[in-house]
């Protein structure tokens, strides 16, 4: 039964009754029929088709992502960028200084020359550490004095450098052995643990070069073999030496001892063989040739008699006058 007035609906089932007030129902609650067959029609076609994919679900903006992506690479481009910037003008700042370098060069002249004359007198006391200058104004100006006197002797021996120059090859040979030397030494003062510095390594093989100065000096000018060994066993020798016991007294052990001073001693006394019998040839040859040229038997005067000088004039100016004989050519004569 229904109550058209009140929109009320009784339903009648066995010894029971229920009664629903169809004023408070909702028509959005999915009861219709018409919402059913839809999903049972959906259900039953994925019924009928299992292996089919489902609809992908949207992808996110493309756009969106590419925009992100490009700023946040610029962002972090302009981070390094800034910071290498920074980087840049600290170093340039730092070595742009004059200030950083005045201590390695502010030293006096007598300093220089007591250095100098020191450098030829070895140690005695190598029970404790040796004192070692910290400057690199002496070995600077060694250095450049030794590059002059090289190329002294490149050009007295006439050398030739094929795809350089001689003031290149100077400058090179000198400031890379002494450079080059520096780094091996104070490399193997730090495998033996040697107490001794970079700037002290440089310092003191600096200072060592005042010996091969003076020898190069005067056999570059006085071309005699023995005297060039006799100055490079003795000044060249007591240069060496001189490094060799600074380094013994800044070493502790036999071995280290051995394996650091004597590859200093065998390399400075080696680098000043070279400097001088390489570029040495030519003066060489030079001198050989005078020492041969002195062997040679001095020109004898003989006596002669002045009538048979006459006689041999006289004979010599008919010969000179006398016109030749025409003789007639080799095809005229056959």
């Amino acid at each position: 039964e229904s109550d058209s007035d009140g929109g009320k609906w009784v339903f009648y089932q066995g010894g029971g009754s229920a009664v629903i007030d169809m004023e408070n129902m909702d028509d959005t609650s999915g009861s219709s029929f018409e919402d059913m067959g839809e999903i049972h029609q959906r259900l039953k076609d994925e019924e009928e088709n299992p292996e089919q994919d489902p609809e992908p679900a949207p992808e996110p903006d493309q756009d969106f992502l590419k925009e992100f992506k490009g700023q946040l690479g610029r962002q972090v481009a302009d981070e390094v960028w800034e910071a290498g910037k920074r980087q840049a003008s600290k170093a340039f700042n730092l070595y742009a200084n004059i200030d950083i370098l005045r201590p390695y060069f502010d030293v006096e002249p007598g300093q220089v020359r007591t250095r100098l004359l020191e450098s030829l007198i070895p140690v005695r006391m190598v029970s404790f550490p040796q004192k070692i200058a910290g400057e690199l104004y002496g070995p600077l100006m060694l250095v450049f004095t030794l590059v002059a006197i090289l190329l002294q002797g490149m050009k007295t021996s006439n050398t030739q450098i094929i795809g350089g120059t001689l003031m290149g090859t100077a400058i090179g040979t000198c400031f890379g052995y002494w450079l080059c030397m520096s780094g091996l030494v104070y490399f193997l003062a730090y495998l033996v643990n040697a107490q001794i510095t970079m700037l002290q390594t440089l310092a003191l093989l600096g200072y060592g070069l005042f010996g091969h100065c003076i020898v190069l000096f005067v056999t570059y000018n006085i071309h005699f073999h023995f005297l060039f060994f006799f100055l490079w066993l003795l000044v060249g020798g007591l240069s060496t030496l001189r490094m060799v016991l600074v380094l013994v007294s800044r070493t502790v052990g036999q071995t280290p001892r051995l394996v650091l001073c004597g590859s200093v001693a065998a390399l400075h006394l080696l680098f000043l063989l070279y400097l001088h019998f390489s570029y040495h040839s030519i003066v060489q040859g030079l001198m050989e040739t005078l020492e041969n040229g002195n062997n040679l038997e001095p020109m004898q005067r003989v006596a002669r008699d002045v009538s048979q000088l006459d006689s041999t004039c006289d004979t010599e100016d008919r010969t000179l006058t006398e016109p030749a004989p025409l003789t007639a050519p080799s095809h005229q004569r056959i």
